[in-house]
Parts: C-alpha cells; structure tokens; sequence
C-alpha cells in the first residue's frame, strides 16, 4: 500500500513525474522525443500566425493612409498563404503527435501492467497477507486510468499550452510591453484562483482515488462471500455497509468535480474580463498617444492592438487549458506513486544456488544429469571449487528446533523438530491455530525461520533454489483454486509439458475420471469462476490430479479430503494411498480417520508439539490425541 497523503497535498511531484517520463523514453526512445518536437512545433506554429495577421493589418492601416493598393495585394496574398501554410503544419503536426501518443499511451500501458503482473509473480506470500486484493486489482484499473490520463492527455496538452504561452508572450513583449504588463496582472489573478480553487479539486481527486480503491475492493470481498452472505441473511448489512463506502466515494468524487467544474467557468470569465480590458487600455493609448515601449521599437497602432487582442484570447485560454490539466497531473502521478510502490517491492529473497535436475542412477549408486524427463532426481550442487555434486532427490526432510513468528513479537511455532524419512507419512493434528499449516509453509518457504534449521536431503533449504525446492513437492490445499480453462488444461496445470494420457491417468488415481467423464465435454469442458460449475468435492478431486500429474516426491495435503462426502472419501482414500507410495508425505487433517495410518502422528497445541507416535502407540499413552479421537474433546 502507498504511504497516506496528507489531506490537502496538491503539490506536484516532479520527481515522479520525471521518473514517468524516464520510464515513458525508456521504453521508446525515439519516438517520445520526435513526439515531443511534434507537439512543440504544432504549439510553435499555431502562435505564429499572430505575426502575420500583424503583418497584413500593418499594410492594410498604412494603405489607408497611403491609399495606393497596387503593391499591397501580392504582399498580402503571400502573407496570407504562409499563414495558410503554418496551419496546415499546425494541424499535419498535430494529426502526427495525437497517433504518436495514442501508440506509445497504449504500450506504455501494456509495459507496465506487464512488468506488475511480473513483479507479482517475485513478491513473498507476505505481501498478499498485507495488502487487500481489492486493493491490488485497482492497481490494474483505477491507476493505470489515471497514467493514461496522464501520458495521453494531461503531459502533451500542458507542453503544447505551455509552448504556446510562451512563443505568445515573447511576440507580445516584441510588438507591446504596455498591454503585455496588463495581461500579467490578468494572468497573476488567474494563478491565485486556479491555486485556491484547484488545490481543492486536486485534495479530493485524491481522495476519490483511494475510495474507488476501497469500493472496489469491498465489492471483490462481497462478491467472493455471496453464499454466506445469503445463508446468514447478511443481506441488509452488507448493503448498509457498501452504502457507506459508496457516500465516500459519492462525496469525495462531487467535491472534486465541484471544485474542477468551478474552475474553468472562472478563469475563462477572467479571460474574458482581460480581453475587455486590453481592448480598453489598447483603445487609451490610441487615443492619448503614448508612446509604445516593445522590443521592436515599432509605433502603436490599429496593426499591433488587433493581432494583440487575438493573443489575448489565445493566452487565456492556453493558461486555461494548464489549471484544467492540474488534477489530472496530480492523480496521475499518484497513481504512479502506488504502482512504482509495486513494482519497487523488496522481491522474494532468494539466495539458493542448489537446483533439481533430472538424473540417472546406475546400480552403484552413481548419479549423471540427463536433459531427458527419467522419473528420477537430484539435487545439483555446484561448489567453490568449481567442482558440481549430486545427491539423489529422497524425500528426507527435517526440521530441527524452529521457531517462527508470522509478526514480529507474536511468536507462532516454538522448538518444533519434525523428521520425516523418504516414504514416511507424517500427520498433523491439533485445533486451529496450532500451527499445522505453518510448518508446511515453513517447508514450502512461503516463509523463512527464525532460529533453527530445515534440511532437505540433509541440504540446508536456504540453499535450494525456491522454485526448484517448491516443484519438488506437490501441494493439496483445503481451498481449491481451479483456473479459467478445461477440466484438462488445469489438470496439466500441475505439470505443464505433460501429456493428454498422463493427465487422464493422473485423474483416474485421484478417483476424478469418473464424474470427469460424466461432464458435457468431459476433459474438454470449459471451468470458470473458480470452477463454480462443479459441486466441492469435485473441485478437490481435480486439485489431487493435479498434484498426481506433477509426480513430485513429497507431497503435502492440507485438509485435501475435507470437502469431500464420506462416500467419495472412501474412493478418494484409494487412490491417494497410491499418490503417497514411495513417497514422503505431510498430511493435515481434523478427520483422524484419515490418519491413522500415518507413520508419525504429531499432535500440537500453541505451536507446540505436544505428542508424537504412530496411532497405537498414541491411542495407548491415552493422552491429548486419544481424547481427540475417541470424542472426549473437540478439535476447536
């Protein structure tokens, strides 16, 4: 999440706006700067034509005078076609830089949602704990609109004003000081209500982004809890609840538009109000006399108050069109702010440098790296000395006097040693909360120990490459997540490079084929939603495929059989007893039936272990676990 603004922040960041623009050309190098000299030439040529207004006012006031017309009209028909010429360069070279941006808007855009949706994919567990969801999609939404303002509208319509104020200002210093101070005072009027009044809009605009964030993210939330919130009759609250969300964000949006709808209306009634006042005091100087005083020396006239009264009116309004682009300047960088936060996140630390690899074992014992998929592991070793070992992938994983806290000060597990030897199968039981699922997070390295140490085929975890050390073990979790795509694809999802046939058969041992089958398209029906088409427990049934298709050698099952009926644990039992051959598995579970042929049952309470044995040996101690199991105390 991005540190809170203070309430009346309207400040404009310059250095995260220059870090947008780093960005922007970092992506296209050539084509922001040819982008820009577009814009400024545009803005260039559509302040010139004042000049030569100038020019052919001033000889049609000394014809007048004169009145010989003869040597005026190819004088004025040549002023007038290279007046023509600068709009038709105006306009070519607006058409060009309005293509160049919509192109280099769009990609900016795809770039970086590419390099956040990366920069997920590297972030710790712990992120996700910290932050909403809701809060993060609007990263994607509600924040990249405002860049896109930003890039697309805000950056280039300020240059080229801002060009034009500035070409503007140096020709009316040439041709009139005098009207030029009294546009200033105009323009300094301008400043103090564009301040006032847009320092409000911007303090809401603000505020507007961070409800819509808010919304977004509690409507997520309650689209997820529909069916709670139907079955407990929550209804009512719920909508009380958006409804207060949804007033915030009503009041924060209105109050910044009332602010920014104010703002133009007065200072366009202020340009007008100064276009009348050049008008009068350009018509005092006529009348009195007074001697000009311009950087061209040249005398006031007719010719000079005419084309000065048109830059009037087209330096109000450029001024104009920069107090409009102040919101948008601001919520854009804003929302830069929160997604640079993203993408500059501390990644997941990974220091590991031993990697799987498939290998070959020969009856000696002697491993050899095979680029070939051979059923077999090792775990490669590369050494100081250049020298590489290889130890065969068993399964041996311990865990020796750890403790862990999730949040500093509130310690979660405390000396807990598990060892699990190749082809063991280890329960945990205990209520929630004693740290069940934290122990195989601690061996996934979701999260990383305090003190202690876990060691993986007597390698230190800390030295395995997370990714290697993860596509080594196979989890089951109680939530399942399914994918939009077929039943098939998120089989294979377990094991991208597997085949049609693995995944089948992948499916008949988790005890899925059946009801798979049964499906409209069987493997090929479409999933959504989280794969709310099929009931629960086929859900789990696809998430123990999964897990079979990718053959790891360790598998963990957190409360894998939880959502399935009595019956279908029966046929599911079968199966995974044929998913955990030959392999070492963690298993949680509140159902103690399906446990009590585990090796080691470890029993925990408080993130301690309090009891440890195979069943009988527990049953017999008539402790902790034989209350749990013959009923005489809940889990909870």
């Amino acid at each position: 999440m991005s540190k809170k603004m203070p309430e009346g922040a309207r400040k404009i960041d310059f250095a995260m706006l220059g870090r947008i623009l780093r960005t922007l050309k970092g992506y296209y190098p050539r084509l922001l700067p040819l982008t820009a000299f577009c814009i400024c030439f545009s803005a260039i040529a559509a302040a010139l034509p004042a000049v030569f207004v100038q020019r052919v006012t001033a000889i049609i006031e000394e014809r007048f005078m004169t009145g010989d017309w003869a040597g005026a009209r190819p004088v004025i028909i040549t002023n007038l076609a290279i007046l023509v010429g600068m709009y038709v360069l105006s306009l070519t070279s607006s058409a060009l830089y309005g293509q160049l941006m919509a192109f280099m808007t769009q990609g900016f855009l795809k770039k970086l949602r590419v390099e956040m949706f990366e920069k997920m994919q590297n972030l710790p567990v712990s992120y996700f704990d910290r932050n909403k969801h809701g809060d993060v999609m609007s990263y994607y939404t509600n924040d990249i609109d405002t860049i896109r303002m930003l890039v697309s509208q805000a950056i280039p319509t300020t240059l080229q004003a801002g060009v034009i104020v500035i070409s503007v200002t140096c020709i009316m210093l040439y041709y009139s000081i005098w009207l030029m101070l009294v546009i200033m005072a105009g323009v300094l009027i301008m400043l103090m209500v564009s301040g006032t009044i847009g320092g409000g809009s911007s303090k809401y605009f603000i505020r507007q982004q961070k409800a819509v964030a808010e919304t977004e993210g509690f409507a997520q939330e309650m689209m997820n809890g529909q069916r709670v919130i139907k079955v407990f009759n929550h209804e009512r609250v719920a909508e009380q609840e958006f409804d207060r969300v949804n007033n915030r964000l009503f009041n924060d949006s209105f109050k910044a538009h009332a602010y920014a709808n104010l703002l133009g209306p007065i200072i366009m009634n202020i340009g007008n109000l100064l276009y009348v006042v050049v008008a009068t005091v350009g018509g005092v100087l006529l009348i009195t006399g007074v001697k000009n005083f311009s950087l061209s020396g040249m005398a006031f006239g007719i010719s000079v108050l005419i084309p000065f009264l048109n830059m009037t009116k087209q330096f109000t309004g450029n001024v104009n069109q920069v107090s409009q682009q102040l919101n948008s300047v601001v919520m854009g960088i804003a929302g830069a702010k929160r997604i640079f936060e993203l993408i500059d996140a501390e990644p997941e630390a990974d220091d590991g440098y031993v990697t799987l690899v498939n290998a070959e074992i020969d009856g000696s014992g002697n491993i050899t790296e095979s680029e070939r998929r051979t059923g077999k592991w090792a775990w490669r070793h590369p050494h100081h000395d250049g020298t590489v070992t290889y130890t065969e992938l068993k399964g041996d994983v311990r865990l020796t006097d750890v403790d862990f806290s999730y949040v500093e000060g509130k310690q979660v597990l405390y000396d807990v040693s598990v060892f699990a030897e190749p082809g063991q199968k280890v329960a945990f039981v205990g209520a929630t909360g004693a740290g069940k699922t934290t122990i195989t997070n601690l061996i996934n390295r979701f999260y990383d120990i305090e003190d202690g140490k876990i060691r993986y085929d007597g390698i230190n975890i800390n030295k395995i490459k997370k990714s290697d050390l993860r596509r080594s073990l196979g989890l089951v979790l109680q939530e399942t997540n399914l994918f939009t795509g077929t039943v098939m694809e998120n089989i294979r999802y377990g094991r991208l490079e597997a085949s049609d046939e693995e995944c089948v058969e992948a499916a008949k041992l988790a005890g899925a084929h059946d009801f798979i089958t049964r499906l409209p398209k069987g493997y090929e029906t479409e999933l959504s939603n989280n794969g709310s088409n099929l009931s629960q427990g086929q859900r789990q049934l696809l998430a123990i495929a999964r897990a079979a298709v990718a053959d790891p050698p360790v598998m963990i099952l957190d409360e894998a059989t939880s959502s399935i009926d009595t019956r279908t644990e029966a046929i599911v039992q079968a199966g995974m007893d044929k998913l955990m051959e030959n392999r070492t598995v963690f298993v949680i579970a509140h159902r103690l039936s399906t446990v009590r042929n585990s090796d080691v049952i470890m029993v925990l309470d408080h993130g301690r272990i309090i009891e440890r044995g195979d069943h009988k040996k527990l049953i017999e101690e008539k402790g902790t676990y034989y209350k749990l199991y013959t009923g005489a105390f809940e889990l909870e």
